[in-house]
């Protein structure tokens, strides 16, 4: 079969690769379509984010490498020994994360407490390629309501909702979301659908800003134009939102924006408030700690999805209450196009993208 392998950062090769052996308890799937996630788009161009140290040791000691491509849909060509949820002619999306299932969380019935677990498309091989071996653990069947591109968002999906349920966002919050990718509208048709009040959506492109509106935002903000924390506070009678989803946050590099709008999410969130830290920065940053004691704020992260999280996401789709569609603005044709599809993701400023650009495989 064809497969993309790295065999450094920026050097990746379309070779030919034996079909993966079948083992018992996973899926041979053949890929129907696969997006880079941003991170991934980083780290394939060597832009120093989440993993940076494991991928770059991999590429070091055992390249050529098949890496990446966790965001997928896909259709089971066979299934092995012990597979009791799948049969062939599935359509299939997955997490990414999963439990090691042998250390005493996984164990005493904790497993999505889990870390030590391997990533598909980090330790386990990805799907830009033809075909994968998936274990059923990390799969959900997908509906005939539901696309092969709309399947190919449902991982981020359900990282989305796992940010959310985070959040613990209560009936009639403010809610405010800086960045409007793909996990940022996410973040903000989840929380409309959690309960959230006045949403408020931020973000500096004017295409973003405009599918944010589309979407379901109540106000939008663009950055550039915009005092953002004063608007955030004029639109919130000056205490602040309850409750800000951070999401654009990273390398400048590829358009991202470094830690100044988790310092603005920080001026614009009301005392006793929550900051969602969804974005990754790939390194450590200097950060005001007595400021968020001072306020009583609490800044959490986002738990690993869970496969309850990612069953969740095929509901919130098929019943329309979560709009994936016009978001996928980039969709391209063959494998061969699967470098260009890692140019636009770590570049979607650049191309005008909202949602990682997509490759239909079959």
């Amino acid at each position: 079969m064809k497969a993309w392998r790295f065999y450094g950062f920026g050097d990746m090769r379309l070779d030919e690769v034996p079909v993966p052996t079948l083992r018992p308890k996973h899926v041979l799937a053949q890929i129907l379509c696969v997006q880079p996630s941003v991170t991934e788009a980083q780290l394939a161009f060597g832009v120093r984010t989440l993993a940076f140290e494991k991928i770059k040791k991999r590429l070091e000691t055992e390249a050529p490498v098949q890496l990446f491509g966790h965001e997928y849909c896909a259709r089971i060509v066979e299934v092995g020994e012990g597979v009791t949820r799948f049969r062939p002619g599935d359509r299939i999306a997955a997490r990414a994360k999963l439990p090691c299932q042998e250390c005493p969380l996984c164990t005493d019935g904790r497993a999505h407490r889990c870390r030590k677990g391997p990533i598909i498309g980090f330790q386990l091989p990805g799907c830009f390629a033809e075909y994968a071996v998936l274990p059923e653990i990390a799969l959900t069947q997908v509906g005939d309501s539901i696309s092969d591109s709309e399947a190919a968002c449902l991982q981020s999906l359900s990282d989305s909702v796992a940010s959310v349920e985070t959040a613990q966002i209560k009936v009639g919050d403010t809610v405010a979301i800086f960045g409007q990718g793909s996990m940022g509208m996410e973040c903000m048709q989840i929380a409309r659908v959690s309960g959230a009040g006045k949403i408020i959506a931020v973000d500096i492109r004017e295409e973003a800003c405009a599918m944010a509106k589309e979407l379901g935002a109540d106000h939008v903000l663009n950055g550039r134009r915009d005092n953002v924390v004063e608007a955030i506070r004029d639109l919130t009678g000056g205490n602040g939102a309850d409750v800000i989803f951070e999401c654009a946050g990273g390398s400048p590099k590829q358009g991202l924006a470094g830690i100044s709008t988790l310092m603005q999410a920080i001026d614009s969130v009301r005392s006793g408030g929550t900051l969602v830290g969804v974005s990754w920065f790939g390194d450590s940053i200097e950060f005001p700690v007595d400021t968020l004691r001072e306020r009583s704020l609490r800044y959490v992260f986002p738990d690993i999805s869970t496969l309850q999280h990612l069953e969740h996401t095929v509901g919130l789709v098929a019943s329309g209450r979560v709009r994936l569609k016009p978001a996928i603005t980039h969709t391209l044709d063959g494998i061969d196009q699967v470098p260009l599809a890692f140019e636009i993701t770590a570049n979607k400023g650049k191309y005008k993208a909202i949602n990682p650009a997509q490759v239909v495989m079959a």
